[in-house]
Protein backbone atom coordinates (compact mmCIF):
# COMPACT_ATOMS: atom_id res chain seq x y z
CA UNK A 1 0.00 0.00 0.00
CA UNK A 2 1.35 3.43 -0.96
CA UNK A 3 1.85 5.62 2.08
CA UNK A 4 0.85 9.26 2.18
CA UNK A 5 3.85 11.43 2.90
CA UNK A 6 3.74 14.30 5.37
CA UNK A 7 5.75 17.49 5.22
CA UNK A 8 8.21 18.37 7.93
CA UNK A 9 7.45 21.73 9.54
CA UNK A 10 9.38 24.08 11.79
CA UNK A 11 10.03 23.35 15.49
CA UNK A 12 7.87 26.33 16.39
CA UNK A 13 6.33 29.57 15.20
CA UNK A 14 6.39 33.12 16.50
CA UNK A 15 4.94 36.53 15.74
CA UNK A 16 7.39 38.43 13.52
CA UNK A 17 5.50 41.72 13.31
CA UNK A 18 2.31 43.47 14.35
CA UNK A 19 0.24 46.18 12.68
CA UNK A 20 -2.91 48.13 13.44
CA UNK A 21 -5.45 50.41 11.81
CA UNK A 22 -7.81 52.63 13.78
CA UNK A 23 -10.62 54.46 11.95
CA UNK A 24 -10.32 58.24 11.72
CA UNK A 25 -13.51 59.15 13.58
CA UNK A 26 -13.36 59.34 17.38
CA UNK A 27 -16.74 59.05 19.10
CA UNK A 28 -16.77 60.27 22.70
CA UNK A 29 -19.28 59.39 25.37
CA UNK A 30 -20.51 62.98 25.34
CA UNK A 31 -21.31 62.65 21.64
CA UNK A 32 -23.37 59.52 22.32
CA UNK A 33 -25.18 61.30 25.14
CA UNK A 34 -26.62 63.73 22.59
CA UNK A 35 -28.53 60.93 20.81
CA UNK A 36 -29.40 58.48 23.58
CA UNK A 37 -30.15 58.30 27.29
CA UNK A 38 -26.62 57.93 28.63
CA UNK A 39 -23.67 59.94 29.90
CA UNK A 40 -19.92 59.66 30.34
CA UNK A 41 -20.11 58.57 33.99
CA UNK A 42 -22.68 55.84 33.25
CA UNK A 43 -20.58 54.36 30.42
CA UNK A 44 -17.21 54.54 32.14
CA UNK A 45 -18.52 53.08 35.40
CA UNK A 46 -20.02 50.07 33.61
CA UNK A 47 -17.61 49.22 30.79
CA UNK A 48 -14.67 51.61 31.19
CA UNK A 49 -14.90 53.14 27.70
CA UNK A 50 -14.13 56.84 27.21
CA UNK A 51 -14.25 56.85 23.40
CA UNK A 52 -14.31 54.50 20.45
CA UNK A 53 -13.59 54.57 16.71
CA UNK A 54 -16.30 54.29 14.08
CA UNK A 55 -15.38 53.59 10.45
CA UNK A 56 -16.41 55.84 7.57
CA UNK A 57 -17.83 54.47 4.32
CA UNK A 58 -14.39 54.27 2.72
CA UNK A 59 -12.93 52.40 5.70
CA UNK A 60 -14.22 49.00 4.63
CA UNK A 61 -13.23 45.68 6.15
CA UNK A 62 -10.81 45.05 3.29
CA UNK A 63 -9.31 48.55 3.39
CA UNK A 64 -8.72 48.40 7.15
CA UNK A 65 -7.33 44.87 6.96
CA UNK A 66 -4.94 45.83 4.16
CA UNK A 67 -3.72 48.84 6.13
CA UNK A 68 -3.06 46.78 9.27
CA UNK A 69 -1.66 43.85 7.32
CA UNK A 70 0.72 46.05 5.38
CA UNK A 71 2.13 47.45 8.62
CA UNK A 72 2.55 43.97 10.07
CA UNK A 73 4.40 42.77 6.97
CA UNK A 74 6.70 45.80 7.08
CA UNK A 75 7.39 45.21 10.78
CA UNK A 76 8.16 41.53 10.14
CA UNK A 77 10.96 42.27 7.69
CA UNK A 78 9.43 39.86 5.17
CA UNK A 79 8.29 40.62 1.66
CA UNK A 80 4.74 39.74 0.55
CA UNK A 81 6.03 36.91 -1.67
CA UNK A 82 7.35 35.14 1.45
CA UNK A 83 3.83 34.80 2.88
CA UNK A 84 1.71 31.86 1.79
CA UNK A 85 -1.29 31.92 4.12
CA UNK A 86 -3.84 34.63 4.95
CA UNK A 87 -6.48 34.24 7.66
CA UNK A 88 -9.07 36.97 8.10
CA UNK A 89 -10.88 36.78 11.44
CA UNK A 90 -14.13 38.73 11.43
CA UNK A 91 -17.69 38.49 12.70
CA UNK A 92 -19.06 41.48 10.82
CA UNK A 93 -19.02 40.58 7.12
CA UNK A 94 -22.18 41.95 5.51
CA UNK A 95 -21.54 39.97 2.29
CA UNK A 96 -20.82 36.32 3.12
CA UNK A 97 -19.58 35.38 -0.36
CA UNK A 98 -16.86 35.96 -1.39
CA UNK A 99 -14.74 35.99 1.74
CA UNK A 100 -12.25 38.78 2.30
CA UNK A 101 -9.12 36.67 2.97
CA UNK A 102 -8.24 36.23 -0.73
CA UNK A 103 -8.94 39.93 -1.41
CA UNK A 104 -6.63 41.00 1.40
CA UNK A 105 -3.85 38.77 0.10
CA UNK A 106 -4.24 40.08 -3.44
CA UNK A 107 -4.26 43.72 -2.35
CA UNK A 108 -1.07 43.20 -0.37
CA UNK A 109 0.74 41.57 -3.29
CA UNK A 110 0.82 38.10 -1.72
CA UNK A 111 1.06 35.54 -4.51
CA UNK A 112 -1.80 33.00 -4.49
CA UNK A 113 -1.84 32.31 -0.72
CA UNK A 114 -4.00 29.80 1.00
CA UNK A 115 -6.63 32.27 2.21
CA UNK A 116 -9.87 32.04 4.15
CA UNK A 117 -12.12 33.78 6.65
CA UNK A 118 -12.77 32.59 10.18
CA UNK A 119 -15.68 33.57 12.39
CA UNK A 120 -15.24 32.71 16.05
CA UNK A 121 -16.62 36.02 17.27
CA UNK A 122 -14.29 37.97 19.52
CA UNK A 123 -12.08 34.88 19.89
CA UNK A 124 -11.32 34.90 16.16
CA UNK A 125 -7.80 36.32 16.34
CA UNK A 126 -6.63 33.74 18.89
CA UNK A 127 -8.31 30.90 16.97
CA UNK A 128 -6.50 32.11 13.84
CA UNK A 129 -3.15 32.33 15.64
CA UNK A 130 -3.58 28.73 16.76
CA UNK A 131 -4.31 27.59 13.21
CA UNK A 132 -1.36 29.55 11.78
CA UNK A 133 0.97 28.11 14.43
CA UNK A 134 -0.18 24.56 13.65
CA UNK A 135 0.13 25.11 9.88
CA UNK A 136 3.71 26.33 10.17
CA UNK A 137 4.76 23.54 12.51
CA UNK A 138 3.27 20.87 10.25
CA UNK A 139 4.79 22.34 7.10
CA UNK A 140 1.52 23.47 5.49
CA UNK A 141 2.71 27.09 5.49
CA UNK A 142 5.97 29.01 5.83
CA UNK A 143 4.67 32.39 6.94
CA UNK A 144 1.11 33.48 7.66
CA UNK A 145 -0.70 36.78 7.89
CA UNK A 146 -3.43 36.81 10.52
CA UNK A 147 -5.82 39.77 10.52
CA UNK A 148 -8.60 40.56 12.98
CA UNK A 149 -10.90 43.14 11.40
CA UNK A 150 -14.35 44.41 12.33
CA UNK A 151 -16.95 47.01 11.37
CA UNK A 152 -19.28 46.28 14.25
CA UNK A 153 -21.11 49.55 13.61
CA UNK A 154 -22.60 47.79 10.54
CA UNK A 155 -24.34 45.28 12.80
CA UNK A 156 -25.09 47.50 15.81
CA UNK A 157 -28.21 49.55 16.47
CA UNK A 158 -26.51 52.89 17.09
CA UNK A 159 -29.55 54.14 19.03
CA UNK A 160 -29.45 51.26 21.53
CA UNK A 161 -27.30 52.27 24.49
CA UNK A 162 -26.84 48.67 25.63
CA UNK A 163 -24.70 47.94 22.57
CA UNK A 164 -23.92 51.24 20.82
CA UNK A 165 -21.77 52.48 23.70
CA UNK A 166 -19.63 49.32 23.55
CA UNK A 167 -18.92 48.22 19.99
CA UNK A 168 -16.47 49.81 17.58
CA UNK A 169 -14.39 49.28 14.44
CA UNK A 170 -10.75 48.62 13.55
CA UNK A 171 -8.16 46.11 12.40
CA UNK A 172 -5.10 44.46 13.89
CA UNK A 173 -2.70 42.05 12.20
CA UNK A 174 0.21 39.74 12.92
CA UNK A 175 2.73 38.03 10.65
CA UNK A 176 3.55 34.57 11.99
CA UNK A 177 6.67 32.73 10.86
CA UNK A 178 8.82 29.71 11.59
CA UNK A 179 11.10 29.75 14.62
CA UNK A 180 13.63 27.40 16.18
CA UNK A 181 12.38 28.58 19.57
CA UNK A 182 8.57 28.43 19.96
CA UNK A 183 7.06 31.88 20.39
CA UNK A 184 3.39 30.84 20.42
CA UNK A 185 2.25 28.50 23.15
CA UNK A 186 -0.30 25.72 22.67
CA UNK A 187 -3.79 27.10 22.32
CA UNK A 188 -6.35 26.54 25.07
CA UNK A 189 -9.69 26.80 23.32
CA UNK A 190 -13.25 25.68 23.64
CA UNK A 191 -16.88 26.74 23.52
CA UNK A 192 -20.05 26.81 25.57
CA UNK A 193 -22.63 26.40 22.85
CA UNK A 194 -25.48 26.13 25.32
CA UNK A 195 -25.18 29.93 25.61
CA UNK A 196 -25.02 30.60 21.87
CA UNK A 197 -27.91 33.07 22.03
CA UNK A 198 -26.13 35.36 24.52
CA UNK A 199 -24.49 37.30 21.67
CA UNK A 200 -26.28 36.98 18.35
CA UNK A 201 -27.81 38.57 15.30
CA UNK A 202 -31.22 36.88 15.38
CA UNK A 203 -32.55 35.64 12.06
CA UNK A 204 -34.35 38.41 10.21
CA UNK A 205 -32.83 41.20 12.28
CA UNK A 206 -30.15 43.63 11.09
CA UNK A 207 -28.37 44.20 14.38
CA UNK A 208 -26.88 42.16 17.19
CA UNK A 209 -28.29 41.56 20.62
CA UNK A 210 -26.32 40.80 23.75
CA UNK A 211 -27.28 39.48 27.18
CA UNK A 212 -24.68 41.66 28.87
CA UNK A 213 -25.02 40.36 32.42
CA UNK A 214 -24.90 36.72 31.31
CA UNK A 215 -21.75 37.34 29.25
CA UNK A 216 -20.15 39.24 32.13
CA UNK A 217 -20.83 36.38 34.57
CA UNK A 218 -19.49 33.82 32.08
CA UNK A 219 -16.31 35.77 31.38
CA UNK A 220 -15.51 36.54 35.02
CA UNK A 221 -16.29 33.09 36.43
CA UNK A 222 -15.68 30.53 33.68
CA UNK A 223 -12.64 31.73 31.74
CA UNK A 224 -9.95 31.79 34.42
CA UNK A 225 -9.58 28.05 33.79
CA UNK A 226 -8.71 28.70 30.12
CA UNK A 227 -6.08 31.25 31.11
CA UNK A 228 -4.50 28.86 33.59
CA UNK A 229 -4.61 26.09 31.02
CA UNK A 230 -2.87 28.27 28.41
CA UNK A 231 -0.06 29.01 30.87
CA UNK A 232 0.22 25.37 31.98
CA UNK A 233 0.45 24.13 28.39
CA UNK A 234 3.19 26.68 27.68
CA UNK A 235 5.09 25.70 30.82
CA UNK A 236 4.85 29.11 32.49
CA UNK A 237 3.11 30.56 35.53
CA UNK A 238 1.56 33.92 36.46
CA UNK A 239 4.90 35.23 37.73
CA UNK A 240 6.38 34.77 34.23
CA UNK A 241 3.79 36.94 32.49
CA UNK A 242 5.03 40.38 31.44
CA UNK A 243 1.90 41.48 29.56
CA UNK A 244 -1.75 40.53 30.02
CA UNK A 245 -3.83 41.41 26.96
CA UNK A 246 -7.22 39.68 26.97
CA UNK A 247 -10.03 40.62 24.60
CA UNK A 248 -11.01 44.21 25.27
CA UNK A 249 -14.69 43.60 25.97
CA UNK A 250 -15.14 45.45 29.24
CA UNK A 251 -12.54 47.07 31.50
CA UNK A 252 -14.21 45.52 34.56
CA UNK A 253 -13.78 42.04 33.05
CA UNK A 254 -10.12 42.71 32.25
CA UNK A 255 -9.42 43.83 35.81
CA UNK A 256 -11.38 40.93 37.31
CA UNK A 257 -9.40 38.40 35.27
CA UNK A 258 -6.08 39.97 36.27
CA UNK A 259 -7.08 39.85 39.93
CA UNK A 260 -8.16 36.21 39.75
CA UNK A 261 -4.85 35.22 38.13
CA UNK A 262 -2.87 37.01 40.87
CA UNK A 263 -0.50 38.49 38.32
CA UNK A 264 2.56 40.30 39.71
CA UNK A 265 2.43 44.09 40.03
CA UNK A 266 5.00 44.47 37.26
CA UNK A 267 2.68 42.84 34.70
CA UNK A 268 1.45 45.35 32.14
CA UNK A 269 -2.31 45.07 31.68
CA UNK A 270 -3.83 46.13 28.35
CA UNK A 271 -6.58 48.72 28.73
CA UNK A 272 -7.00 49.64 25.08
CA UNK A 273 -10.76 49.44 25.49
CA UNK A 274 -10.72 52.86 27.18
CA UNK A 275 -9.82 54.54 23.87
CA UNK A 276 -10.88 51.92 21.32
CA UNK A 277 -14.07 50.29 22.59
CA UNK A 278 -14.85 46.64 21.91
CA UNK A 279 -13.49 45.77 18.47
CA UNK A 280 -14.15 42.01 18.69
CA UNK A 281 -11.57 39.99 16.70
CA UNK A 282 -9.40 43.10 16.24
CA UNK A 283 -9.07 43.96 19.92
CA UNK A 284 -6.07 41.84 20.94
CA UNK A 285 -3.71 42.82 18.09
CA UNK A 286 -4.81 46.45 18.48
CA UNK A 287 -4.02 46.31 22.20
CA UNK A 288 -0.65 44.60 21.73
CA UNK A 289 0.39 47.07 19.03
CA UNK A 290 -0.54 50.00 21.27
CA UNK A 291 1.49 48.64 24.19
CA UNK A 292 4.57 48.12 22.00
CA UNK A 293 4.26 51.54 20.36
CA UNK A 294 3.91 53.25 23.74
CA UNK A 295 6.92 51.43 25.17
CA UNK A 296 4.86 49.80 27.94
CA UNK A 297 5.70 46.41 26.40
CA UNK A 298 8.93 45.43 24.71
CA UNK A 299 10.28 42.85 22.33
CA UNK A 300 10.74 39.48 24.00
CA UNK A 301 8.09 40.01 26.66
CA UNK A 302 5.80 37.08 27.44
CA UNK A 303 2.18 38.00 26.84
CA UNK A 304 -0.91 36.09 27.94
CA UNK A 305 -3.88 36.60 25.62
CA UNK A 306 -7.45 35.33 25.61
CA UNK A 307 -10.17 35.99 23.08
CA UNK A 308 -13.77 35.22 23.98
CA UNK A 309 -17.24 36.06 22.74
CA UNK A 310 -20.06 35.00 20.44
CA UNK A 311 -20.63 31.31 20.25
CA UNK A 312 -19.81 31.35 23.12
CA UNK A 313 -16.18 30.69 22.16
CA UNK A 314 -12.83 31.24 23.83
CA UNK A 315 -9.16 30.72 22.97
CA UNK A 316 -5.96 31.73 24.71
CA UNK A 317 -2.20 31.45 24.29
CA UNK A 318 1.09 32.62 25.73
CA UNK A 319 2.99 34.68 23.15
CA UNK A 320 6.52 36.03 22.83
CA UNK A 321 6.21 39.61 21.61
CA UNK A 322 8.14 40.54 18.45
Amino acid sequence: MTRIQLQQGAPGARILGLGAYRPRRRVTNDELARTMDTNDEWIQSRVGIAERRWAADDETLVEMAVAAGGKAIAASGLSPDQIDMVIAASASLRVPIPGIGPQIGHRLGINRPGAFDLNAGCAGFCYSLGIADDAIRTGSARNALVVGVERLTDVTDLTDRSTAVIFADGAGAAVVGASDEPGIGPVAWGSDGDQHAAIAIPEGRPSLTMAGQAVYRWATTKLTEALLQAMERAGVGPDDIDVFAPHQANLRIVESMAKRLKLPERTVIARDIVQAGNTSAASIPLALTALIESGEAKSGDLALVLGYGAGLTFAGQVLRLP
